[in-house]
This record gives C-alpha cells, structure tokens and sequence, in this order.
C-alpha cells in the first residue's frame, strides 16, 4: 500500500510517518514544508499553501492523510485570521483533494478537530459525531467547512473520505499549552487549580495515530467519520497532578475557587484561558470502536509518562 502523508514532519505527521514506514508492504510519500535528516522515504519538500504538488505525484498512491494545518493560537496577530485559516485549511485541502480524485486516489483521511463541535460540553453531555457542529473560533469553522466540501468532492467524485476529529493531542514532542503545563510543574510554581471539577477528554499522540493508520485501510471507515480519545477523561486538577507524579515532583496546586479565578481572568484578560482550564470538553470514541475495532494501544498514565520522560529529556 502506498499512502502519502501531508505535514509529515509535524507532531502528528511524523509520528504518522513512522507508523506506516514500519508496517510491511507499506510505502510511504511524505510532503514537508522543509527537508530534514530523515530521508528514507519518497519525499516532496514544499509549501502547500503556496506551491502544489508535481502533477502526477499522486498517480499509484492509495490514500492521503491530510494533516497539515493552520492550527489553532490563542493570540492571532493575523489581520483577518478566519480568512488565514480558510485559506490553508480549507482551500488547501480542496485543492489537494481535487488533484487526489484526478489523480486516482482511492481514499482521503483528514485530520479535523473535536472543536467543530463547540468550545465545551454541559456537565453529563458527552459529544458525538452525530451533534450538529458548532464552531467558535476560526480554526475550527475553516475546518468543518473543509469538512463539508469534502465530503461533497468525495461523494461527487466517488472518492473515499475519512474525517478525523481529536481533541487536545498529548505525547513526546508537544508543545504550545501542553508544554507550558509541564514547565509550570517542573518549576514548582505554585498554581490556582487545586479545585477544578472539569472533565475533559485528551488523546496521546501514540492513540491518535494508531486510530489515522487503521482508517488508512479498514474497508469500514470509508465516507466515515470518527471523534478520537484516550475514553479516560480528567480534570485540569487531576492532570496537573498526574504530570507531577511523571516528574516525581509534588503537585503545588492551590484551591482556589473556580468562581474566584474566572473573576481575576476576567480583570487580567485571560478568560479563554480559564475557560479552557476549566470547562469540560468531553467526547465520546464509541463509533471508532464499534465500527472499527479499534481500542486505544497506551492508557492515559502510560501516554503522561512518556511524554513528560521526552520533555525532561530535551529541557
């Protein structure tokens, strides 16, 4: 099986990558926005937003797995960032899923979001595929539109599509919030989130991949799609917590009322980040399972410590 993969030095791509190298009689083509040392599969170094793939690149490639994005930051300094993240997550992944059909391409996996649901869950609610979407921010619209289309391309053209939604993606190598986390623990800075009741849901990069390399192939994912998770919710609390016992280090956390914090985010401007420190965002992986078998490899305490072990490592 031949299978090319977008982003394919990014946190996901590359841990994709290795994935799919390693299976036998799995040939892999990676696109990157630079070269690196890892050089042992048929690679295209460009930009996708900019440049497009070599016509005929794709001829005898099975599946796409689109995973390069403009990913989500909590302070835009784009001018317009909805129209930034239309253009490369929607626009991008059009175009490329265009050149796929007339090229052959059988099947077309995208990397989506969780948040095409919506920014949080009530307490007991769980999200599903088959909640109607509601997207806040720019990252997500672009990508339910890209979604959409998608699936209008595919069903037109009588090309396979697989949409992908996880939430906060966790493992060896991540960055951006998750990262900060860990510093905070490490540092033993004491923090205000001693008393956070949330509940929500993460998936370790090692799961997530393990779920893409099974849509790559199963015959029962075609025209499908799947929300991802570790289905071993936490609290904000109880991960700070469960990061501190991965370092061997205490967990200095403070119990502060949520009611309190919310007022001082509020005066210091940090409401989106309190609020996604404390509001619950839980989905369900009972289609994934049901449907495809698929049972996450690593278990939450599992996929914390071998993602702390990598960030201690290269501090």
């Amino acid at each position: 099986m031949k299978t090319l993969i977008t982003g394919a030095n990014g946190f996901i791509g590359a841990a994709l990558r290795k994935k799919l190298s390693a299976e036998s009689g799995h040939q892999v083509v990676s696109v990157t926005r630079r070269a690196d040392t890892d050089a042992g599969d048929e690679r295209y170094v460009l930009d996708l937003c900019t440049e497009r793939l070599p016509e005929g690149s794709l001829t005898g490639v099975d599946a796409v797995v689109h995973t390069a994005a403009r990913v989500h930051v909590m302070r835009d300094r784009a001018a317009d960032p909805l129209a930034e993240c239309r253009r490369t997550n929607r626009d991008v992944t059009l175009r490329l899923a265009q050149q796929a059909v007339n090229e052959g391409v059988k099947r077309f996996v995208f990397l989506s979001t969780a948040k095409v649901h919506g920014e949080e869950t009530e307490p007991g609610q769980v999200f599903s595929e088959l909640d109607v979407p509601a997207p806040e921010d720019p990252y997500a619209i672009s990508k339910l539109e890209a979604e959409t289309e998608l699936q209008e391309l595919g069903a037109r053209e009588g090309m396979e599509v697989v949409i992908i939604r996880p939430p906060l993606v966790y493992g060896p190598g991540v960055r951006a919030n998750f990262q900060t986390m860990m510093r905070w623990v490490r540092r033993g800075i004491p923090l205000p989130l001693g008393a956070v009741h949330n509940q929500r849901s993460l998936v370790g990069l090692d799961n997530l991949v393990d779920l893409i390399g099974l849509c790559v192939h199963h015959p029962a994912a075609a025209n499908q799609v799947f929300l991802a998770a570790d289905g071993e919710d936490v609290s904000t609390t109880q991960l700070l917590r469960l990061l501190a016992h991965a370092m061997h280090r205490p967990a200095r956390l403070l119990p502060v009322p949520v009611s309190v914090m919310q007022a001082m985010g509020k005066l210091a401007g940090k409401e989106p980040v309190l609020r996604r420190l404390c509001s619950n965002f839980q989905v369900s992986a009972n289609k994934a399972q049901r449907r495809l078998g698929w049972q996450p490899p690593m278990s939450l305490q599992q996929g914390l410590a071998l993602t702390v072990r990598t960030f201690l490592e290269n501090e």
